[in-house]
């Protein structure tokens, strides 16, 4: 592996653009980011917290608390990590398949991980479960999500999707599903009947991979 270069934000820059990015550290990447000159502000922004995803998890309040770096810093590092998560979606080379609860925590796991509220998504299916679309539905609270019926299936019934699966995430890392969760399943499940777009599952994630199958659970 090449060294990993200490720069100023000028030479940090120069360095990704002529296809060196893999020499630029992680500090200098997060301070070329939010416009620091000094690689000591990202690495100031990597360590504010003491955990391993610790830059997933950081909000603007976090980041404009760091000390060189401003609200356009921030709002640029959270640009790049929200991208960042759409783009995962996409990593395979065809439009993959959402068969299992696993597939679906392997497609929306890093997406959702860090979140501090609850983020309500629809994965749309078509006949051989190949994703359609990811529609975010609806960004709750810290422990509730605000789900409508209608906002959920639209998408679904433009693209003339055979099937749905919904996955929402837990803030606080514990996937038990609440009973608000199981009411909101079955009435979306009679929604998916009148329509005739099935539910095939609703998949709650928490921290580390850990997650729960509505369907396993005998809800669906």
């Amino acid at each position: 592996m090449a060294p990993r270069m200490r720069s100023t934000t000028g030479s940090c820059r120069s360095a990704v653009l002529s296809g060196r990015v893999e020499t630029v550290s992680d500090a200098d990447l997060v301070a070329l980011l939010v416009s620091s000159r000094d690689p000591d502000v990202g690495r100031a922004v990597l360590e504010a917290e003491a955990l391993p995803d610790a830059l997933w998890r950081m909000g603007a309040e976090d980041l404009v608390r760091v000390n060189g770096v401003g609200p356009a810093g921030a709002a640029r590092l959270l640009a790049c990590l929200e991208l960042a998560r759409r783009a995962s979606a996409w990593a395979a080379p065809e439009r993959p398949v959402v068969s299992t609860p696993e597939d679906v925590v392997r497609l929306c796991g890093t997406q959702l991980r860090g979140l501090d509220r609850e983020h309500f998504w629809a994965l749309v299916l078509s006949t051989k479960n190949r994703l359609l679309r990811m529609v975010e539905v609806s960004v709750g609270s810290l422990n509730a999500s605000i789900v409508h019926p209608r906002e959920l299936f639209k998408e679904a019934v433009r693209v003339s999707a055979a099937s749905v699966v919904v996955v929402h995430n837990h803030p606080s890392g514990d996937p038990t599903p609440s009973g608000a969760d199981l009411q909101l399943t079955r009435r979306l499940a009679k929604a998916g009947e009148v329509l005739g777009i099935e539910l095939l599952d609703h998949v709650v994630i928490g921290d580390g991979g850990a997650h729960v199958s509505l369907r396993e659970m005998g809800v669906l």
